[in-house]
């Protein structure tokens, strides 16, 4: 951190005799380890009070939407997946939803519950680091590491579908890239059996915390006023009393037909938040038990050459499907004129992909609406008012990543 003394400027001849001002600007960030991400702060302080707030993004600016351009629509899947690089899956499904719509198609029943299945898994290890990282913010070390030891299972399941931990590029449009692997069922079972008592424990070492709630509750206050205002969404939005999910108020992928509630708070401060992400990853589990039970069999990609790759075996044993695939990675697909905009219910809130197409195999347009962005801006409002020890609260309480800020 830097300080500095903001005051009227004074000649060296008046200067010991003029009186100092009370206001002080902190730099927090770009390099704070509680900013989550390259996030600078120029909080303007009274003593301990916060006056105002600026954040300043563009750090960690990498020119996604616009390399996309320039890639096919294949290889711009594996942009997304470095945005939100906390809910890569979520990223790859809004993307791959966008490109189905513009390509006017639907992916078989086994992909598109797989798809459900893997996302709300990928919520919960989202949930998962904002827990780990926000109590350790405010001191709970042991809840970080156990919250990234159960993640670590979650991350288990995603390398054996896809070879990959994080950067999976696994949904991808016209279904997945391969097939659900030997012993994946097994294993999301034997998390489902695991994780709801791990979950019970996080409520018993935090819930009822009397330190933990005098760290959290009444603190950087957001109502729903100011929450629609900014455009929040997502769990920031319903702890402020909205009740809106777009999995139920504009389903997609199925949702319509999974069994689960969308927990809601009225409080609108740091606890609230805490509450209502904690609630949410109960109701997930039950969403990927109900897609694990309906599960089907069947293709797992759409049955167009003209969209997905041969399988390998065929590669391998024939010339047409080896030419088939050449020319599918290096020339692509190309979709019909058009604009489409596709949005879900990311971890952070409404993830939207707006992506034009001019018949060509890359994106004339690649546009993303990405949640965290507002839950940047709306920290000038939230953190107002309060004092500098809450400030680190209110900043973890939002859950943004700055991967899909500076996009």
């Amino acid at each position: 951190m830097s300080t500095t003394i903001n005051g009227p400027a004074q000649s060296a001849a008046n200067m010991d005799d003029a009186p100092q001002s009370d206001i002080t600007t902190i730099n927090m960030g770009p390099q704070h380890p509680s900013t989550h991400g390259v996030l600078r702060l120029v909080l303007k302080l009274e003593g301990e009070s916060v006056l105002e707030v600026t954040p300043e993004i563009g750090y960690l600016h990498t020119g996604i939407e616009k390399t996309a351009e320039f890639k096919t629509y294949q290889q711009a899947l594996t942009l997304t997946d470095r945005m939100d690089y906390l809910a890569p899956l979520s990223n790859n499904l809004g993307y791959s939803l966008a490109v189905e719509k513009l390509l006017d198609i639907r992916v078989p029943p086994r992909a598109e519950v797989a798809r459900v299945l893997l996302v709300e898994l990928q919520r919960i290890a989202s949930h998962l680091v904002w827990l780990g990282s926000s109590a350790i913010d405010l001191g709970a070390l042991s809840v970080f590491l156990y919250a990234f030891q159960d993640r670590e299972q979650i991350l288990d399941i995603f390398e054996l579908a896809s070879g990959v931990r994080m950067m999976t590029s696994y949904i991808m449009p016209g279904g997945l890239t391969a097939d659900l692997p030997p012993g994946f069922e097994d294993k999301v079972r034997a998390f489902l059996d695991y994780f709801p008592k791990r979950l019970a424990e996080y409520h018993n070492l935090l819930s009822g915390n009397e330190i933990w709630l005098e760290r959290t509750r009444g603190l950087c206050y957001l109502n729903a006023e100011t929450a629609r205002q900014y455009s929040i969404t997502g769990p920031a939005l319903r702890a402020a009393g909205v009740d809106w999910d777009l999995r139920r108020d504009m389903p997609y992928s199925g949702y319509e037909t999974y069994d689960f509630a969308v927990p809601v708070a009225q409080e609108g401060d740091v606890f609230a938040r805490y509450s209502v992400r904690m609630l949410e990853m109960a109701e997930s589990l039950k969403i990927v038990t109900q897609a694990l039970d309906r599960l089907p069999g069947g293709r797992w990609q759409v049955d167009d050459p003209k969209i997905v790759p041969p399988p390998k075996y065929e590669i391998a044993a024939s010339m047409e499907a080896l030419i088939h695939h050449f020319k599918l990675y290096t020339a692509g697909f190309r979709p019909p004129v058009g604009e489409v905009y596709q949005r879900i219910e990311s971890p952070r809130g409404e993830l939207g992909f707006y992506i034009v197409s001019d018949g060509g195999a890359r994106p004339y347009r690649m546009r993303v609406r990405g949640p965290s962005f507002t839950n940047v801006q709306v920290l000038s409002v939230m953190l107002k008012g309060g004092l500098l020890a809450d400030v680190v609260a209110g900043i973890a309480s939002m859950d943004f990543i700055l991967g899909e800020v500076d996009r």
